[in-house]
């Protein structure tokens, strides 16, 4: 992925992304992508864009293996989202979902994986008092981290539908998240461009003052026109 594709990725929402792989595969039926609502810590922020980082992490019964398995495990975690391809964001599967009770995204965790350069978070589990400047996707808020603690690192993931490998490229903002297929990338940043100047033969026509369902038919006959 290069600096400009990237910079252009940042600026698009997730809906323009699934769109815009269905032009660059030339078909519809796009399907690696989110189900389901998902929070943002800061909705208004730009979407967050990176290879996968992956955890499994669990939080409602205490941890079944010895103290010392469960401290080793943690920091084999932050050894595997310290390290590995950037740009990055961490994608960690809460198993307790949906009946998702302890935060692992708070202050602490939130402040680390910024840190390490991580652009943001994506889970289907807790998210708590979050500082500004590192977004986290989360599947619900709560108030306490009650028993969490990692399962497994760098495993697939499953979060609302989406199969996530590590370091899979992922695009995710308040709409919801998707997996950018390794050979959509060289056309990708056209096909965005493709998209946005389709769209725009009914945006702009419906944004005119004298807009009526005959410049409609005109402009969605040209709409699909261009679409072919």
């Amino acid at each position: 992925m290069n600096d400009p594709l990237l910079t252009l990725l940042c600026k698009v929402d997730t809906p323009t992304v699934c769109n815009a792989i269905e032009v660059a595969q030339g078909q519809r039926g796009f399907d690696a992508f989110t189900r389901g609502t998902i929070l943002a810590s800061a909705p208004d922020s730009p979407a967050m864009v990176g290879y996968a980082r992956t955890a499994r992490i669990a939080a409602n019964r205490p941890p079944e293996d010895p103290a010392e398995v469960i401290r080793a495990r943690r920091m084999d975690y932050y050894r595997h989202m310290a390290s590995g391809p950037r740009p990055a964001i961490t994608v960690v599967e809460d198993l307790d979902f949906p009946a998702c009770t302890g935060a692992f995204w708070g202050e602490i965790n939130a402040t680390v994986h910024k840190g390490f350069g991580l652009a943001g978070a994506l889970t289907n589990g807790v998210m708590r008092d979050l500082p500004t400047g590192f977004p986290v996707m989360a599947g619900s808020v709560g108030p306490s981290h009650a028993f969490v603690h990692v399962r497994d690192v760098g495993t697939a993931v499953t979060l609302f539908g989406l199969t996530i490998n590590d370091g899979d490229l992922v695009h995710a903002d308040r709409y919801g998240a998707v997996v950018i297929p390794p050979d959509v990338l060289p056309g990708l940043e056209a096909a965005i461009a493709r998209l946005m100047e389709t769209e725009r033969i009914v945006l702009d026509a419906a944004r005119r003052p004298d807009f009526d369902i005959a410049r409609f038919e005109t402009a969605w006959a040209a709409f699909e026109k261009a679409r072919t």
